[in-house]
């Protein structure tokens, strides 16, 4: 439960403690003394959104302190120590915001994002105001609470997880279809750019060697003539360079055998003999192979023709082109694994909405069955509040059936299953049922949701229940039973009630009185815990205003007897 909460420097708040207790707390006061101040502040312990603005003028920060107490054992403490706080028993929030927008968040003295808060403050406190009117009034909300009342929570939870591993499983089939339409859409151009490239033949530097050979034959006489003339010189004629190596060898061989300084020069012209006569023959082998071929020349300036095409498409070299063909491959032969992989998914997307529609199906039996209970269970609530012969129904706008099977549609399924709920009314006899959010006043929701807590009470995790608001709408006998119901509900919750009614405030053991004063000539908001006697003058200030007669302190005292 919420033990302590103490406020710093937040709006006309200076300084505020408040030291709570189990049970019904009340906290009454002049409109305007900061009752929804001290409810704000309660929602940033929250993980409420922050404002520089809520910061008291004159001060650089605002800091919101709340002291919690629940039992060492249970979900909380796991909860907490998942998230890596300690936890003993006691549970210390604190939070500071600055006027340059930053936040500071402290979970029993270590540091914390707004995020841990948030996932953590719904496990603390629930707050029913204004706001908490207005999910009642929106038909979205309505199958939460319905899941809430049968304890189907962690089903939906269970069943939402489940959707999004099929919207991804989805999203993954739809993706490799569409890959494979377009892939589809390219095969006749893919296929005849394979063929094309295939029929050609090619080989690594086949173009290189036609050109060579295109430049061969295109100078073949040329070529003759040359290599004709320097076989002559070099080896044929009479007074040929090697004739004349020779012969220039040998004179040196003899002088070497005079002088050793001749020895280099012997060999070295050895090794020019030797390889001038390679030359030579090479040069005569080569001029063997010259030929004078027009059917060839014509044969490999056609075959660089059509290369040259294939380049121009496909490639600037012919490495590139046979890179482009074995590309084109690939995208054959992955289109085929992908419909391959595509076979797969459909099997797993069938397999996972078959069983995806069998846990809706089977969520939306049990919420059926639990809607009975709720009906007739909202409707005593409603009895005892003063409502006695309302009708409440919840009304299942029902999926869609697909004519050819009799069976539900995956169109029809969403997030948390098949079911869409909308809470039903008829306050007045003879009246048919109506959507809640078109004809209950102020005073009805008010006593809708203070029903529906009562019923929830026994199952929801939160040990701390404020009620900002609850009063609205309503007044006299009924205001009595609210306040009976609001006690009623503290046997099972700490509740902090907001309120401006005696029969209301008069029902809880511990009261509290907020008032504004002016301290040093500023504003401030300041509370305290009422004694008897005090608290009684509260509760004739409630019921006669502000002049308190005695006829209204006698009432208070009697009203006050009555209360625990």
């Amino acid at each position: 439960m919420l033990s302590q909460l103490s406020i710093f420097n937040f709006a006309i708040i200076k300084q505020l403690e408040i030291t709570l207790q189990e049970g019904l707390n009340i906290l009454s006061g002049e409109t305007g003394a900061g009752k929804s101040i001290i409810i704000n502040a309660m929602n940033l312990i929250l993980g409420g959104r922050a404002s520089a603005e809520l910061i008291r003028s004159g001060s650089n920060e605002a800091r919101v302190e709340a002291l919690f107490v629940f039992a060492p054992e249970g979900s909380l403490k796991d909860m907490l120590w998942e998230l890596g706080f300690p936890f003993e028993g006691e549970l210390l929030i604190k939070r500071t915001i600055y006027r340059e927008g930053r936040n500071r968040i402290f979970i029993n003295g270590s540091m914390a994002t707004l995020q841990v808060l948030s996932r953590l403050g719904d496990k603390l406190v629930s707050i029913s105001g204004q706001r908490e009117h207005q999910f009642l009034l929106k038909p979205e909300n309505h199958l939460r609470i319905l899941d809430d009342f049968a304890n189907l929570s962690e089903e939906r939870e269970a069943l939402n997880k489940a959707f999004e591993a099929y919207q991804s499983l989805l999203e993954d089939f739809r993706k490799v279809e569409r890959e494979i339409e377009a892939a589809e859409e390219k095969q006749d151009l893919v296929r005849f750019q394979i063929e094309e490239i295939e029929r050609a033949a090619l080989t690594p530097g086949e173009d290189e060697a036609l050109e060579e050979e295109k430049r061969r034959l295109d100078h073949a006489e040329e070529l003759k003539e040359i290599m004709a003339g320097a076989y002559e010189t070099l080896y044929e004629h009479r007074d040929s360079v090697h004739s004349s190596l020779s012969q220039t060898a040998r004179r040196v061989e003899k002088g070497a055998h005079l002088d050793g300084r001749l020895v280099t020069v012997r060999d070295a012209l050895s090794e020019i003999e030797a390889r001038l006569e390679d030359a030579c023959l090479e040069l005569r082998e080569l001029k063997e192979t010259i030929q004078m071929d027009p059917r060839r020349l014509e044969h490999v300036v056609e075959r660089l023709e059509a290369i040259r095409k294939l380049k121009r498409k496909y490639g600037s070299t012919l490495e590139e082109v046979l890179k482009f063909r074995d590309e084109r491959a690939s995208l054959v032969v992955n289109l085929e694994a992908q419909r391959e992989r595509l076979g797969r998914l459909e099997k797993e997307r069938l397999q996972a909405e078959k069983a995806l529609l069998a846990q809706a199906q089977a969520l939306s039996q049990k919420r059926k069955q639990a809607a009975l209970s709720a009906e007739k269970a909202v409707e005593e609530e409603l009895h005892h509040l003063q409502m006695a012969k309302t009708r409440f129904r919840v009304n299942f706008h029902e999926a869609g059936d697909d004519p050819r099977t009799g069976q539900v549609r995956m169109e029809d399924l969403g997030p948390d299953g098949l079911d869409r709920v909308e809470f039903m009314i008829s306050p007045n006899v003879g009246e048919e049922l109506r959507p809640l959010a078109r004809i209950a006043s102020g005073g009805e929701l008010s006593r809708i949701i203070l029903a529906l807590k009562t019923i929830l009470a026994r199952t929801a995790s939160v040990e701390t229940v404020i009620f900002d608001e609850v009063d609205a709408g309503i007044s006299g006998a009924t205001a009595e039973v609210v306040g009976e119901k609001l006690l009623s509900l503290a046997g099972f919750h700490q509740v902090l009630c907001i309120t401006h009614l005696p029969q209301i405030a008069s029902q809880g053991p511990t009261h509290f009185l907020v008032k504004k004063e002016v301290v040093r000539g500023r504003t401030e908001t300041a509370i305290s815990r009422l004694d008897p006697a005090p608290r009684v003058q509260e509760i004739a200030r409630l019921l006669g205003g502000r002049e308190i007669t005695p006829r209204a302190l006698a009432h208070a005292r009697e009203m006050l007897g009555g209360a625990p």
